[in-house]
């Protein structure tokens, strides 16, 4: 079973100005409750009562809106970053925490702005099989390509991911829910800017990386206006 979570709430989120010069992306709110809310209760609801967030810009906005967790039947765990750190580099900083509320060395990640109705419990039966690898792997979440990336990130081939490149498989794009193996980070240097991408690539390449094309509520909610539509098929 899952023991922890790690939600990623450090971008500055650029194409969301002007709202995000005040707020932090992740306290917009979707349907009267903020983006990063809406995923404390799903992994809650997934049995995961620990969660790590990690945050940059505005952060202290995001602790004192959130608190310990308690409010939402969770314990949260906060890992402050100067600047942000990017993926891997943030995961680095956070694996202290991560390590100190697991026995398995596997953990769920998620994107703090992303609404989806994803049901996180799903991922409990692929973690422990996970887990018992000598061999880190991953597993990831693909969705529909969104008009904003049509070319999709990676291919799906019988629950394998392969390159855009690939044979065979279908294009689609990592919706930012994902299953991280710890041992994976643990030689990476502390406190430096590190992006996923190399890592998303070399396991691919090495068939180490797993995922499933879920076809349920999912968006990246990247603009105003992307923000406001969705306010209003919610509404």
């Amino acid at each position: 079973m899952i023991q922890v979570a790690m939600i990623f709430a450090a971008g500055r989120g650029e194409r969301m100005r002007p709202l995000t010069d005040r707020t932090p992306k992740p306290l917009l709110c979707v349907a009267g409750e903020s983006l990063i809310v809406h995923q404390i209760r799903a992994i809650k609801a997934a049995g995961i009562l620990h969660i790590v967030i990690n945050h940059a810009w505005l952060g202290e906005q995001i602790e004192t809106a959130l608190g310990d967790g308690s409010a939402f039947g969770v314990h949260l765990y906060y890992s402050s970053e100067q600047a942000a750190l990017e993926t891997a580099g943030g995961i680095v900083k956070a694996l202290p925490q991560l390590k100190a509320h697991s026995d398995s060395p596997i953990f769920l990640a998620v994107s703090g702005d992303v609404y989806t109705d994803y049901d996180y419990a799903r991922l409990h039966s692929v973690a422990a099989q996970l887990a018992v690898k000598t061999t880190p792997n991953m597993y990831l979440v693909m969705v529909d390509n969104p008009d904003f990336h049509p070319a999709g990130d990676f291919k799906l081939d019988d629950a394998a991911l392969k390159a855009l490149d690939a044979d065979a498989g279908q294009a689609l794009t990592f919706g930012n829910i994902g299953l991280y193996d710890m041992r994976q980070f643990a030689d990476l240097p502390f406190g430096e800017k590190i992006p996923m991408s190399p890592y998303y690539h070399h396991a691919i390449a090495h068939g180490l990386a797993g995922g499933e094309y879920f076809k349920g509520v999912w968006e990246n909610v990247g603009t105003p206006e992307q923000l406001g539509a969705l306010n209003a098929r919610l509404s």
